[in-house]
């Protein structure tokens, strides 16, 4: 028969063994304000500057760096100015800078239900779900969003069109970081063909397809 002694110390050395799993329970299942203990930080917890904070490695003490003068982003000079920027030197771009297609349009219609009829609605009349609910809680600082049936923005060049889906306009916000440029001029395109399409006469249908109109 074992030592009394021997027994205690087996005991006590195996109430000791679930120490390390009780606590790793307790922590999965409370929370603390103060950091766990991690020894190995791995990329979990790294040094690094993070936005607006200071960096005594530079002179001004800015840890955000400004672009380097002369270099642009890869990328960013794709194709020329007026197709980056829907201007030339003479004013706004009036004709598409990239062809017209079925493709272009197609995409356009895509890129259009998910950045723009939100607001503007699916047929262009500034009355899309969210218009709806800003309405409906009549808080006093909604700008409704315009209408692209109007004689003012039908009147409008594409590029302008393109300028306001790059920087926004009054409250609208600019997607020019969010929606490459090839996508803008898609968009634009089917903007001018919703345009169209609620703007349209008897003389736009073929004449052999007149007849089916009621």
């Amino acid at each position: 028969m074992a030592p009394r002694w021997l027994v205690y110390a087996l005991v006590l050395l195996a109430a000791l063994a679930l120490v390390p799993f009780a606590l790793i329970a307790r922590s999965r299942a409370t929370t603390s304000g103060r950091p766990r203990i991690h020894p190995i930080l791995d990329m979990a917890k790294q040094p690094k500057l993070k936005t607006q904070t200071a960096n005594p490695l530079f002179a001004d003490g800015r840890s955000m760096r400004p672009p380097v003068p002369g270099t642009v982003a890869r990328g960013d000079l794709e194709g020329s100015a007026a197709y980056r920027t829907g201007r030339t030197d003479d004013g706004w771009v009036t004709a598409f800078p990239v062809p017209v297609t079925e493709q272009l349009m197609r995409r356009g219609q895509e890129r259009y239900e998910i950045f723009c009829s939100p607001c503007h609605g699916l047929a262009g009349y500034g009355d899309g779900v969210v218009a709806k609910r800003a309405d409906a809680l009549q808080e006093g600082t909604w700008t409704p969003p315009s209408s692209y049936h109007t004689d003012l923005v039908r009147s409008r060049p594409a590029g302008q069109l393109f300028n306001t889906t790059t920087n926004g306009i009054r409250n609208m916000a600019a997607y020019g970081a969010q929606i490459p440029v090839a996508d803008r001029w898609a968009i634009v395109a089917y903007v001018r063909a919703l345009q169209r399409s609620q703007a349209a006469s008897v003389a736009d249908v073929p004449p052999e397809l007149r007849r089916q109109l009621r």
